[in-house]
């Protein structure tokens, strides 16, 4: 299958499967894999470990940085697949004025599966208790911004068989 191989970020809240998603992309399409949480300052860390939301001032410096690393990769002939939550569309906005031609894939889920996955997991710094709050913060994807929506119940060959599809497709368009 020949896929155009676009910047892409796979984007939704915590226990969404970004990660797992994104990685699975990154093998089956030959680039780069990056979790955007590596790229989390200390601060952002221990907020979230203690539980406390990240404010968007928190979160702005960081989306900077996600958006700096995802445009030099595409300066390298290097793109790659992010996994970030990328809740607002002000966020995903700061991310395409780094990479314009960003590709979100949007990990669409109920409350209650990604719960259920959030009590089956560790993580270093992201405690279930945060979920109420990224779900309030969470602005999906317009018909304006290039996204794929994947239902977060496909399994991880399905899901990577839908983004691969997509990809095969001329460009999303944005609708003005």
């Amino acid at each position: 299958m020949n896929v155009a191989i676009r910047p892409m970020v796979v984007m939704g809240v915590s226990g969404s499967g970004k990660s797992v998603l994104g990685a699975a992309l990154g093998e089956s399409l030959g680039i780069a894999f990056i979790d955007a949480d590596d790229l989390h300052p200390t601060s952002n860390k221990a907020l979230m470990a203690a539980g406390i939301p990240l404010t968007d001032a928190d979160r702005i410096p960081w989306l900077g940085v996600v958006g700096s690393t995802i445009a030099g990769g595409v300066r390298d002939g290097e793109p790659s697949v992010v996994a970030c939550s990328a809740l607002k569309r002000s966020y995903r906005d700061l991310l395409r004025s780094h990479v314009p031609d960003l590709v979100l894939v949007y990990i669409d889920g109920e409350a209650d599966t990604i719960a259920h996955r959030l009590e089956t997991r560790e993580h270093e710094f992201m405690p279930a208790t945060l979920l109420a709050s990224q779900l309030a913060t969470l602005e999906p994807p317009a018909a304006d911004e290039a996204h794929i929506r994947v239902p977060a119940e496909l399994t991880v060959a399905e899901a990577v068989g839908l983004v691969r599809s997509a990809l095969q497709a001329p460009a999303p368009a944005r609708q003005p």
